[in-house]
């Protein structure tokens, strides 16, 4: 594949201009669902080419698709997963940009081509979501026609990735710093509730949760939700 170069140009400008706008819509998003979906709408109406997009995203030992177009992206997305093939996959774990410019002639991923010319999809664009040595997933852009991405395709697609992908990270963050602090105030309930019922310190309330769940094999934060509802039920 050729190396992506620079635009250049009479359409600079309007490039730089369409960047900053992805930039600002990316992280305007008031959360991870809202910038995910963001990211796939953006992408499939910004990238010259693409007809329909999808994300899929690195989830522990699991790769799901999320937040697609419509209904074809989803089972293309899903189906990579399952043939354990294709460009998306590619670009996730090989950290590059990955196009099929026509499915009847690409011999890599013949299983995915030919399931996907059957829908009707003849091109694809792959794009790596990373941040720094992370990878969270990858783009993938989806056209009903063959060469429908050129080089203007990869440019923009590949610096759209790149701010999705800063967008997309720090959605994450915030998402687990307020998970964070919900469950700290859940373990903080259940310690006042348990210092209030056995007139104990809270080192001793900490140490009662921590027992349950290892006794019952349950997570602390579980116990701690279980003993606050059930003090609200009885309270009632």
């Amino acid at each position: 594949m050729k190396p992506l170069q620079d635009p250049s140009g009479p359409r600079d400008h309007e490039l730089a201009e369409t960047m900053a706008r992805i930039a600002v819509e990316l992280h305007e998003q008031p959360d991870r669902g809202a910038t995910i979906q963001g990211m796939v709408k953006l992408a499939a109406t910004t990238v010259p080419g693409a007809d329909e997009a999808g994300i899929s995203l690195v989830a522990g030992h699991q790769i799901v698709s999320d937040a697609p177009t419509n209904q074809l992206a989803t089972r293309l997305d899903a189906l990579q997963v399952e043939l354990d093939q294709g460009p998306c996959l590619s670009a996730l774990r090989e950290e590059q940009t990955v196009e099929i410019a026509d499915m009847t002639n690409d011999p890599r991923w013949p299983r995915f081509a030919e399931h996907a010319v059957e829908f009707g999809v003849h091109a694809t664009l792959s794009f790596q979501l990373y941040v720094r040595d992370d990878t969270l997933g990858a783009l993938n852009l989806y056209a009903h026609r063959p060469h429908a991405f050129g080089q203007e395709s990869q440019v923009i697609g590949h610096l759209f990735a790149q701010h999705a992908a800063v967008a997309y990270a720090e959605a994450m963050n915030q998402h687990n710093l307020g998970a964070a602090l919900t469950n700290r105030d859940l373990i903080g309930q259940a310690k006042g509730i348990l210092m209030n019922r056995e007139k104990i310190d809270g080192d001793r309330a900490f140490a009662m949760l921590s027992r349950v769940s290892q006794d019952s094999n349950v997570k602390l934060i579980d116990v701690a939700r279980w003993l606050v509802a059930d003090n609200d039920t009885n309270t009632d």
